[in-house]
């Protein structure tokens, strides 16, 4: 049986998970918002919804209907299709009970709710998610020695509302309002150096760099942004390379994934051979 993985979400994590399991040879589709919020936007399929194709590291996303996702997964390439509600689980022509897995990947924090269609599989990431309860099985996304790691039982650590790091290198939106960009993902900034500016109908915020290094990510200009929202990402490394390339986070990340994935699959295999 040839299973259908329905991951929902295409930020730079979720895209982590994409990438690896695509290598792997499984078949997968993105479900996103019609207005997604990525940050690091170079290494996130989300970006496929407004290009139409997006290419990380040589695996490429593209945005589609229903209709086109058994030719775009025979070519080779990941289907994104706009769903945030996943109306393709209750889609019988495309989905089933017996061969779908779902990976929640939109990263919420908060409980999510329930899955209203039974799947093969159902896999959590992060806060908000209890295996046994909300679904089958988690995988922490929290730094340490527990990142990446599966749990069939029991919650990951609650989220800890502070970022990885020195804390100055998350840009968060002033106010609601459009977002107009100074400068692009890959650039070099010098403390103080102008981001962005935020406008709303009460005027204009500038966003200045807080410290020197390289802008890793930057949400889409143009767009409105909620207040507090996070916008941009920026890297002491000042390493070049680092925007293009998909973090150590998000592949262990994927490696959870891929691990659960597996032990499904070995747990179904040996039922079907008892039987």
């Amino acid at each position: 049986m040839t299973h259908l993985i329905i991951l929902r979400g295409g930020g730079d994590l979720a895209s982590g998970v994409a990438l690896r399991l695509h290598r792997c040879g499984f078949q997968l589709v993105i479900l996103e918002l019609d207005k997604p919020l990525a940050v690091r936007r170079s290494v996130s399929f989300s970006e496929a919804v407004y290009e139409g194709v997006q290419n990380i590291e040589g695996v490429t996303a593209r945005l589609v209907s229903a209709d086109q996702i058994q030719v775009t997964l025979e070519a080779g390439e990941i289907p994104v299709l706009v769903d945030p509600q996943a109306n393709i689980l209750r889609n019988q022509f495309l989905t089933n009970p017996q061969s779908t897995i779902v990976i929640d990947a939109r990263l919420l924090k908060t409980t999510p709710d329930l899955l209203d269609v039974k799947v093969a599989l159902h896999i959590g990431l992060g806060p908000g998610f209890t295996a046994g309860e909300n679904c089958h099985a988690i995988i922490e996304t929290q730094r340490g020695h527990t990142l990446g790691r599966v749990y069939w039982s029991g919650s990951t650590h609650a989220d800890s509302g502070q970022p990885d790091g020195d804390p100055r290198r998350v840009l968060r939106a002033p106010q609601t309002g459009i977002l107009t960009a100074h400068a692009q993902i890959g650039d070099h900034l010098e403390e103080g150096q102008l981001i962005a500016e935020i406008e709303s109908k009460t005027g204009k915020v500038k966003i200045n760099n807080p410290l020197k290094g390289i802008l890793r990510g930057l949400i889409r200009p143009g767009i409105e942004i909620p207040q507090g929202v996070k916008i941009g990402d920026v890297d002491p490394r000042d390493d070049p390379a680092l925007p293009t390339l998909v973090s150590e986070k998000a592949l262990a990340i994927g490696g959870g994934a891929l691990e659960a994935l597996l032990v499904f699959l070995k747990s179904t295999e040996n039922r079907d051979t008892m039987n």
